[in-house]
């Protein structure tokens, strides 16, 4: 049995139940852990990014040492690649920084640590996809910190790698879209080709790794691979809108230019799944893993900047902030449609069915 985890014995299947803590519980990754978790019947400590500081070392003592979680998602992190660059410091205050007061946290109580982290500990110029044990080479303030970040953590903990997240949770890509959909043309970049992963397919395979305590790094991403003009393409014929007056461009002609741009090709290949470790995500043409969420604008409005990130898009940024506050006016917290195992509802809103 895994140390300290309660077992239950209910219609004839057991389960492994934690007590467990996600940091970064308000964002996209946190919300649909926090669900996940709940629905898997564990006993969460969700701790948004207002309930907790991850850079002040005595909340992080305080809130983990006082609750004695079984495991410890470490889902926070400052995630506006682009300010990375202009407050390095605050990045590695958080990234990388924070990390350490979480594991040391959790080393008093015995919690198990999954650490998520990202492709852009790559500098993205292999030819092929990228597995666990490929040097690291960031190129970026925010790839920089959260490399520190895996630097912090004990060797029995568990590194999660993801890449393109893509949620039904806060600001999404696909409201974004569709209602640009009636411009005669929309631009996004080529060249640069990743994994588009759903957070609830993640949130899935982070608990895998946690309730099995399973140590070392693990890249999880969708199966598949696509660039960000592909992917726009797709949210498009799946909307009945034409996936044709989507124009392909360069990162090069972005406008404005991107102060941290992300690695050209950082497709994570998820070497010890794929070696029977754990059950793989689904691949991205998969309808239930498909075209929900928004990762990588690097955009003007501060505020939602910490919240979402869109990433390739040459019009329209100031459309998705718009999207990100009347959202936020309106209370929503996902697509509309409750059910996520549904292409219909997960990519496309009602009002385009």
């Amino acid at each position: 049995m895994v140390p300290r985890q309660r077992v239950v014995v209910a219609s004839a299947q057991v389960r492994s139940l934690m007590r467990i803590l996600i940091t970064g519980a308000g964002g996209q990754l946190g919300q649909d852990l926090v669900r996940h978790c709940t629905e898997a019947g564990d006993d969460v400590i969700a701790c948004d990014r207002a309930a907790l500081d991850l850079g002040d070392r005595d909340a992080v003592a305080q809130a983990i040492t006082s609750s004695a979680p079984d495991a410890v998602v470490n889902a926070g992190a400052w995630t506006a690649v682009d300010d990375c660059e202009g407050d390095p410091d605050r990045a590695w205050r958080i990234n990388a920084l924070g990390v350490r007061w979480v594991a040391d946290a959790a080393r008093r109580v015995d919690a198990h640590v999954v650490q998520v982290s990202t492709d852009y500990v790559f500098d993205g110029t292999k030819a092929g996809p990228y597995v666990e044990w490929d040097p690291t080479n960031p190129v970026s303030a925010y790839g920089r910190s959260k490399e520190g970040g895996e630097q912090e953590v004990d060797p029995a903990s568990t590194i999660v790698r993801t890449a393109w997240v893509c949620g039904a949770h806060g600001a999404n890509m696909v409201k974004t879209v569709l209602r640009l959909a009636d411009r005669p043309e929309l631009a996004f970049v080529d060249d640069q080709r990743g994994s588009p992963t759903f957070t609830a397919d993640l949130a899935q395979a982070i608990r895998r790794l946690a309730v099995a305590r399973l140590p070392g790094t693990y890249h999880v991403t969708n199966q598949g691979e696509t660039t960000w003009y592909g992917f726009v393409r797709d949210i498009l014929e799946a909307s009945g809108n034409d996936p044709a007056k989507v124009r392909p461009i360069t990162t090069a002609e972005l406008d404005p230019t991107r102060p941290a741009p992300p690695p050209a090709q950082p497709v994570l290949d998820n070497a010890p799944l794929a070696l029977g470790v754990l059950p793989r995500p689904p691949p991205p043409g998969d309808p239930r893993a498909r075209g929900v969420g928004g990762h990588g604008l690097q955009g003007r409005d501060r505020g939602a900047l910490e919240e979402v990130n869109l990433c390739g898009i040459d019009v329209g940024a100031a459309d998705l902030v718009a999207d990100v506050r009347e959202a936020r006016a309106r209370g929503e917290a996902h697509v509309p449609g409750s059910d996520h195992r549904d292409l219909a509802h997960r990519v496309v809103p009602s009002a385009f069915r």
